[in-house]
């Protein structure tokens, strides 16, 4: 399985123009292993072939490398409701040096991200089991501030900035992974909230590697 998985891997980051160090690639087939395993007894990700999973889990997670090398600020990164560890926890294996908190709400996936951290020995990674709602800045009772925020939990930029804000300082980064109705997203965004302390900066338009699904990486500043 790693092999396979070393090779769909480095043939999808080629394609993406992303180079890793050879032991990032063999920590993420390592984390893909320990993810197929625990997928056995419990629901983490949906059932697919491996390049499908490899596709649509760990490269959609990496293309947002090339956001974070533009962002003044180099961490520390907040995942919201990470889930089975994306994109957060690939981010951190692709770049050791990030400091990343992962916040998951449902303890199966916190046992198992817990798991897959101390099977690969990472540092400057740490999972807190909570839920986070609109204007919270503390995580476990601790006020808590992060330049860089993503997801992949949320369906809606106008929740999702919501629940960002209050642990995001000023000058501070947002990044959502959207699609093909990024537009539509977008103009939703602006009619609900018009008074949102976030500007949309940049866009960063990109395609998975085998699918050729397109995605739009979308990078909101908070101005106010």
């Amino acid at each position: 399985m790693h092999t396979t998985c070393d090779t769909i891997l480095r043939d999808g980051l080629s394609r993406l123009g992303l180079t890793l160090h050879a032991t990032a690639v063999a920590d993420l087939c390592r984390y893909h292993a320990e993810l197929a395993k625990w997928s056995q007894k419990m629901n983490l990700i949906a059932k697919a072939p491996l390049a499908e999973v490899i596709e649509t889990h760990f490269l959609d997670s990496l293309t947002l490398l090339p956001v974070l090398d533009e962002l003044p600020a180099t961490g520390p990164l907040l995942d919201i409701g990470s889930g089975a560890g994306f994109p957060g926890l690939a981010l951190k294996i692709a770049r050791p040096a990030l400091t990343v908190t992962l916040v998951e709400p449902r303890q199966k996936r916190v046992s198992f991200l817990r798991h897959v951290i101390r099977t690969l020995g990472l540092s400057g990674i740490e999972v807190i089991d909570e839920r986070i709602e609109p204007g919270q800045n503390t995580l476990h009772g601790v006020a808590r501030s992060f330049p860089i925020i993503t997801s992949r939990a949320f369906t809606a930029i106008a929740g999702f900035l919501d629940c960002a804000a209050a642990l995001n300082p000023r000058g501070g980064a947002v990044i959502c992974m959207k699609g093909r109705r990024a537009p539509e997203e977008i103009a939703e965004w602006q009619a609900l909230s018009p008074a949102s302390p976030y500007s949309l900066t940049k866009t960063f338009t990109t395609a998975l590697p085998f699918s050729s699904i397109p995605r739009r990486l979308l990078l909101f500043t908070k101005t106010g």
